[in-house]
C-alpha cells in the first residue's frame, strides 16, 4: 500500500526541494526498499522490535523493509548513519533510549544532536527493568538488601551492560537516592554480566527484562523488584519498587523503550505515514501478543509529539543523574 496522491499533494513542493529522484516520486512512497537502521547487533531489544516491524509492514502493506544493524559506540554509530542520511523516508532509525536520551546525557561530543537531527515518529513499546541478585544473596527483599548496601558502601559490586548505559545510570540513581555507593562493574552487554551475578562475582544488576527475565525464569538470578511503581504484566509475581518498603526509591519509574525516528527535515506526510501505520500495529492484539513473547509491552497508540516529549524528558533526567554521579565517557 502507498500513500494517496491527495495526502501528498500539499507537500510536493517541499519534497522536491530536498532533491533526489526518490523525493520527486513522493506520491508513490515507498517505491523502493526502506532501510531500518538498528544501532545494535542482531538479537538486541531494538533489533527484535525492528524485525517484527519489517515483517508486519511487508505482510500488511507490501512494503519492502530491510534491517541494517550498525552497532558500536553504545549505539552512536547507527544513530549517526540516520542523522546523516537523506530525509526522504528511505533511511529510518529504530532505537532504544540508550543511544539517544542516555548516550547524550553522558557524552559531550556526539557527532549529532538528538533534538535537532532526528524527527521522532512513534513509540513502539517498552520493557521494564528488574533488579536482580545472586540466587543465594542473603537479602530476600529489597528492604533487606538496602540495609546491607547502606551498612557497607562500596562493598557490593553492581554489574551493568557498559559504562554510560541506561543500566549504569539507573544503578547510580538508586545509589544516589540511598546515599550509598556500589562498585561499578561494566560489561560488554548483559549476557556475561548476568552470568557473573549468578556466580556471585557481582552482587546485583539492574537490567532490561528482554535479557534479565529469561534468567529469572531459569532461576539463575533472583529478582527483588521491578523498577517501576507498577507490577509488570510480564512477571506479575515480582513486587514493584513502590511496594518494596524503601521510600527513597518508591518514585523510580524506568523502562527501556523502542521508538522509530527519521532524519530531521523529513517531509511531514512521510512521518505521518509511519506514525499511522505504527498505530495500526499497536492496536492489533496479535502484534501485542507477539511483542509480549519478546518480553516487550506494546506502547499505546500515540503521536510523533509524544515520542519527542518522552525522549527530551528523559534526556533532562539522565543528564542530571550523570552530573550528580560524575559519569562522563568523554567520547
Amino acid at each position: 500500500m502507498t500513500m494517496s496522491r491527495r495526502v501528498f499533494g500539499a507537500s510536493m513542493a517541499s519534497a522536491a526541494l530536498l532533491g533526489g529522484a526518490r523525493g520527486a516520486r513522493a506520491q508513490d512512497y515507498p517505491s523502493s526498499p526502506v532501510r531500518i537502521v538498528v544501532p545494535f547487533p542482531p538479537g538486541n531489544f531494538s533489533d527484535l522490535v525492528g524485525r517484527l516491524l519489517v515483517e508486519e509492514m511487508q505482510n500488511r502493506y507490501g512494503a519492502t523493509l530491510v534491517v541494517d544493524n550498525r552497532a558500536g559506540a553504545t549505539g552512536a554509530i547507527g544513530v549517526q548513519v540516520v542523522t546523516q542520511a537523506q530525509p526522504d523516508g528511505y533511511s529510518l532509525l529504530l532505537s532504544s533510549n540508550s543511544p539517544l536520551s542516555v548516550n547524550a546525557a553522558v557524552r559531550s561530543n556526539l557527532p549529532f544532536d538528538i533534538k535537532k537531527d532526528l524527527e521522532p515518529i512513534s513509540l513502539l513499546g517498552w520493557t521494564g527493568y528488574l533488579l536482580v541478585v545472586p540466587p543465594d544473596f542473603p537479602a530476600r527483599t529489597l528492604a533487606e538488601a538496602v540495609q546491607l548496601w547502606r551498612a557497607s558502601p562500596g562493598k557490593y559490586t553492581a554489574a551493568n551492560p557498559g559504562t554510560g548505559t541506561a543500566g549504569h545510570l539507573i544503578t547510580e540513581l538508586v545509589a544516589l537516592n540511598l546515599g550509598t555507593r556500589f562498585e561499578h562493574a561494566p560489561y560488554r552487554g548483559s549476557g556475561q554480566a548476568l552470568m557473573d551475578v549468578n556466580q556471585n562475582r557481582a552482587h546485583l544488576m539492574i537490567d532490561a527484562m528482554t535479557s534479565s527475565l529469561p534468567q529469572v525464569q531459569g532461576k539463575t538470578v533472583r529478582p527483588l523488584c521491578v523498577m517501576s511503581p507498577r507490577r509488570s504484566p510480564l512477571i506479575p509475581e515480582v513486587p514493584s519498587i513502590a511496594e518494596a518498603g524503601v521510600p527513597e526509591l518508591a518514585d523510580i519509574d524506568v523502562v527501556a523503550w523502542a521508538g522509530l525516528f527519521a532524519p530531521a527535515r523529513t517531509p511531514a506526510p512521510i512521518v505521518q505515514y509511519w506514525s499511522e501505520r505504527s498505530n495500526v500495529l499497536l492496536r492489533d492484539p496479535k502484534v501485542v501478543q507477539r511483542l509480549a513473547g519478546m518480553n516487550v509491552e506494546a506502547a499505546p497508540p500515540g503521536t510523533p509529539r509524544d515520542m519527542r516529549d518522552l525522549m527530551e524528558k528523559e534526556l533532562v533526567r539522565w543528564t542530571d543523574v550523570a552530573r550528580k554521579a560524575g559519569i562522563a565517557t568523554g567520547g
